[in-house]
């Protein structure tokens, strides 16, 4: 029995266990969770968006506010661990460039960027050593970043993470998609975007190592993927239920406690559909009820407070608190399968264990 998996490569740096932590915001991947996470061997994400909710300054001054947040979180995390942690940057932020400004300035390992196309980050990083992860929903995307970035920067991705309809939270794809996904949507993805990268490595002479995402459960899931031809997975919704996961005890027991029949597509205030876990909010919201929307700053570009029934942020941070008569709870569509809290580490060689099992077998 092979007793460890192929590490992942990206750049220069190795990820000695394939398995990579997703970014959850409002504050639900923070630097606990992905040094935790790097500690054992992975990579931990620190999602970068709604770092400043909750404080008063980011009322009057958003933009310092969220800088100075993700400040405090990668500075946190280089004192917990040795281990590479990256920062998820969605292109929908309104202050997107001066969060990868920061994010490269305070040294990350790593930017993953998706919620739109993220054709300009090159921009931000260039000259530094910091890796460039985006995420595409298809091969198209993947081909249009591949191209852009080589013509306009002269450089590629140092990964792709190709995420699926199964994934928590805002996803790329049409609702339709949503509520009835295939079974296979995500490996058929997942090779369509191995073709197109193998053309750009067979003529350059490099890898861009692909990474599965969207409702990657457990080893077998990683196992699969890892057969197909990605080097790496990434997993969001099950370190919700870990120790280290910074989130109020009530947001976990909900993820305990949620049924299939629990998770729901939404269609958030910022335009895109979203996988949540029903609650009272979320009843009210798809009956119509409106929540007054204040907001001077507009964190994602393409929310209008005016029309907006309710602040996602806002009610992603009610979340992180244990509020959750005004919260969304975004959730992976295996939630259901979450039957207790563990440490990141018992998750980690769990997973590890069982996809060594899988492939072995073959």
């Amino acid at each position: 029995m092979s007793k460890e998996l192929e590490p992942l490569i990206i750049g220069d740096s190795q990820i000695r266990i394939p398995i990579i932590q997703g970014a959850m915001g409002v504050k639900v991947s923070t630097a606990s969770l992905a040094s935790a996470v790097a500690n054992c061997g992975g990579a931990g994400t620190i999602a970068s968006v709604g770092l400043g909710c909750g404080t008063e300054e980011n009322e009057t001054n958003f933009i310092k506010a969220s800088r100075e947040g993700l400040e405090k979180e990668i500075r946190q995390v280089k004192e917990s661990t040795q281990g590479i942690v990256g920062i998820n940057i969605m292109v929908a932020l309104s202050n997107y460039e001066d969060l990868a400004r920061t994010a490269v300035r305070e040294k990350a390992d790593f930017l993953v960027s998706g919620a739109g196309l993220p054709l300009n980050l090159p921009e931000f990083t260039e000259g530094t050593s910091t890796k460039l992860v985006p995420i595409v929903s298809s091969a198209r995307a993947a081909d249009l970043i591949l191209r852009v970035w080589r013509k306009r920067y002269n450089r590629l991705p140092d990964a792709i993470v190709v995420e699926g309809p199964l994934a928590g939270g805002h996803l790329g794809f049409k609702s339709e998609d949503l509520e009835s996904p295939k079974e296979n949507m995500l490996e058929n993805l997942v090779i369509d975007v191995l073709k197109v990268v193998k053309e750009y490595e067979r003529e350059l002479r490099i890898n861009i190592p692909v990474i599965a995402a969207g409702g990657i459960f457990d080893g077998k899931d990683a196992a699969k993927f890892l057969r197909l031809g990605a080097k790496g997975v990434q997993i969001a919704t099950r370190f919700v239920a870990t120790f280290e996961c910074p989130v109020a005890d009530e947001f976990k027991e909900l993820y305990l406690a949620a049924g299939e029949e629990d998770v729901v597509i939404i269609k958030s205030p910022v335009g895109m559909p979203g996988r949540v876990i029903r609650t009272k909010f979320i009843d009210r919201v798809m009956h119509g009820d409106r929540e007054p929307v204040k907001c001077s700053y507009r964190c994602i570009k393409t929310c209008d407070p005016k029309t907006a029934p309710y602040c996602i942020a806002k009610a992603l941070f009610n979340a992180v608190i244990g509020n959750l008569d005004k919260a969304v709870v975004f959730a992976g569509s295996n939630v259901s399968r979450v039957e207790k809290i563990v440490s990141v580490e018992e998750l980690m060689d769990g997973i590890v264990g069982e996809a060594i099992e899988e492939l072995d077998k073959m």
